[in-house]
């Protein structure tokens, strides 16, 4: 009798442990992103995904799968890269992006960032070229993008006190709240016209400001800075009521140096870089 009533809890242990394993397999990559474009070669179909819809002007996360057009399978062993284009009247540069990863061990989906800091426009536009390889086998894809100017100022480019040219870039809160924020922005700085490195241990100070509301702060807020080199910066955003919000920057060297952006006084009632938010 005693191993009778044992035999259902071991058939109860095993299927609950096949349950956790299949829930395991069975999670949703794509869960708050949405297809925004697909790109296609001979071979494969690219599926391109991103939070809240296309792509705009400043930070951009971008998913991806690869589709197997003969087989119809996702790959799940790609070696990825990208390179983005703007093609200017009269040059072509790239922008700040990051290396493409594999989002879990097991999955299809491929993410990293891209940060264009500037909108298209009737004469020039962006491409994206993806380069990957599988099993041995190398391939690549091209397309025109759409890049269209964002509502709000959420990236900047200028050039520093040290002469060197930076790019600033807002990342988070996406949905801001009233209350403390966990803020997230990205730096940046123009080595050549194809390539901009993160710039590591400085420091972007924010002074949130209601330009509608005489010019308010908020208390509590903390200034970005980096945990991890090669990283984007994190600090905390105090929003005291909603409405427009203007985020004044300075860009602090590893020296305590200001290399961007004015202090906010009476006199001066913004900074020359900042990023805007509205909810």
């Amino acid at each position: 009798m005693k191993i009778l009533r044992i035999l259902p809890l071991v058939l109860v242990a095993i299927f609950a442990s096949c349950t956790s394993d299949n829930g395991a397999t069975s999670i949703d990559e794509l869960e708050g992103l949405t297809k925004f474009k697909e790109i296609s070669n001979t071979t494969h179909t690219i599926e391109l995904y991103k939070h809240m819809g296309g792509l705009e002007q400043g930070f951009n996360e971008i998913a991806l799968k690869i589709k197997d057009k003969t087989s119809n399978q996702y790959i799940t062993n790609a070696t990825v890269s990208w390179m983005p284009l703007m093609h200017m009247t009269m040059m072509t540069h790239s922008c700040p992006k990051s290396p493409v990863t594999k989002m879990s061990t097991d999955g299809a989906v491929y993410e990293g960032y891209i940060v264009f800091q500037m909108a298209q426009n009737a004469t020039e536009y962006w491409d994206l070229k993806i380069d990957y390889t599988i099993n041995g086998t190398a391939y690549t894809v091209t397309s025109v993008i759409d890049v269209p100017a964002s509502a709000k100022q959420r990236v900047t480019t200028f050039t520093g006190s040290d002469n060197v040219k930076y790019i600033a870039a807002y990342v988070d809160p996406h949905h801001p709240k009233v209350g403390i924020n966990d803020m997230v922005a990205g730096v940046w700085k123009m080595q050549d016209m194809m390539t901009f490195p993160v710039v590591d241990n400085f420091k972007l100070k924010i002074d949130p400001r209601m330009p509608s509301m005489g010019n308010h702060s908020s208390p509590n807020n903390m200034d970005l800075t980096q945990t991890t080199a090669g990283n984007l910066y994190n600090g905390k955003l105090s929003l005291t009521m909603t409405g427009l919000w203007k985020i004044n920057l300075q860009l602090v060297n590893a020296s305590g140096t200001v290399l961007k952006g004015e202090t906010i006084t009476d006199a001066v009632p913004a900074s020359s870089i900042y990023f805007e938010i509205e909810f």
